[in-house]
């Protein structure tokens, strides 16, 4: 039997865009212009840009961004790697997905424009949807780490694709940028109509998953692993329907969790809170979604059962209209 169910469509709701660069597009565009890679073959590059063992800490999985928005040196590459996102969800049998970028944080190594980043990648998706058939909504992120100053002008870089994105992501160093620094970037993210998800509880801890419900309105929470050692936090996102986007490879691979059977995702489910399954940076983590599936069963100890309440929550949890999830959901029953 599947643990996947095939009757309900396979949704990513947690994956960035440019933590899903593939090797082959790392190497390919480094040696056309003659980029300086760590090695100039795929299995000598991949230690560099994939992790094989659990890493120290958040920061030092991030350091694996570097080779991934290392090649992006114009803004056709930015459309190449949003292009082959969407393909790939294709491969793994997505139905619906959100990617989610940093136009500051995909601009700095070459220069570039963020503005200019946030158009590529919206034309990159559009022709991904065209071409392979999967859903795809974008999320723009203000990456924390760049301070509260250069936030507005990655929040205008956003603004300026507005109706290309569909919700407004805090990301990045959450122990040295705390949401604090952000709520009014958020107040125009949500007058501009955006939803709102909000990495925190990863790094920080359960204070931190309340001051993104409480100050910057989030409705989903990227991560919010420590949010099991606060028993009213724990209500609070079950009795609100909060939503909580769970990432169980990269929790291992950053050391958040010692490994899977330690992952809150079960807990979560268990009390009723609309927990997800999902994928975060797999061309970092070197998996797919599928795989995130299996492990939950296999050793984050889940039944049946609650993997598939998780994928039923990323439905009701998705970025769509009721008509929207409803022609996903009619596909899928007729084919």
């Amino acid at each position: 039997m599947s643990i996947i169910r095939p009757d309900l469509p396979l949704i990513d709701l947690h994956r960035h865009l440019d933590g899903s660069v593939r090797l082959e597009t790392i190497l390919d565009v480094g040696l056309q212009h003659n980029l300086p890679l760590p090695a100039r073959d795929l299995e000598g590059l991949r230690p560099f840009v994939q992790v094989t063992t659990p890493v120290p800490g958040l920061l030092a999985f991030l350091e694996k961004f570097e080779w991934m928005v290392g090649i992006l040196v114009n803004y056709d590459v930015c459309r190449r790697i949003a292009y082959e996102n969407v393909q790939d969800a294709q491969r793994e049998g997505i139905d619906y997905i959100e990617l989610r970028f940093s136009p500051m944080f995909m601009a700095q190594p070459h220069g570039l424009d963020p503005a200019g980043i946030v158009e590529a990648v919206a034309d990159g998706v559009a022709a991904g949807q065209r071409d392979f058939g999967v859903r795809t909504n974008l999320i723009g992120i203000i990456s924390r780490t760049f301070g509260a100053d250069m936030g507005w002008q990655e929040l205008e870089a956003l603004l300026s694709q507005r109706d290309h994105l569909v919700a407004l992501d805090l990301a990045g160093d959450e122990v040295n940028f705390p949401g604090e620094l952000f709520v009014e970037h958020f107040k125009r993210g949500r007058d501009a109509g955006w939803e709102i998800t909000v990495h925190a509880g990863e790094a920080g801890g359960s204070t931190a998953v309340w001051q993104a419900l409480r100050e910057l309105e989030a409705k989903r929470i990227g991560h919010a692993v420590r949010a099991v050692d606060d028993s009213a936090l724990m209500d609070y996102l079950a009795e609100n329907r909060i939503g909580v986007e769970m990432n169980l490879t990269s929790n291992v691979q950053t050391s958040t969790v010692p490994d899977y059977a330690s992952h809150p995702l079960k807990t979560m489910l268990e009390h009723n809170i609309l927990a997800t399954i999902n994928s975060d940076d797999p061309g970092i983590s070197n998996i797919d979604l599928p795989f995130e599936y299996k492990v939950a069963v296999e050793k984050a100890g889940l039944t049946q059962q609650q993997a598939n309440q998780a994928q039923q929550n990323a439905l009701d949890l998705a970025y769509l209209s009721p008509a929207e999830k409803a022609v996903l959901l009619s596909r899928k029953q007729a084919s």
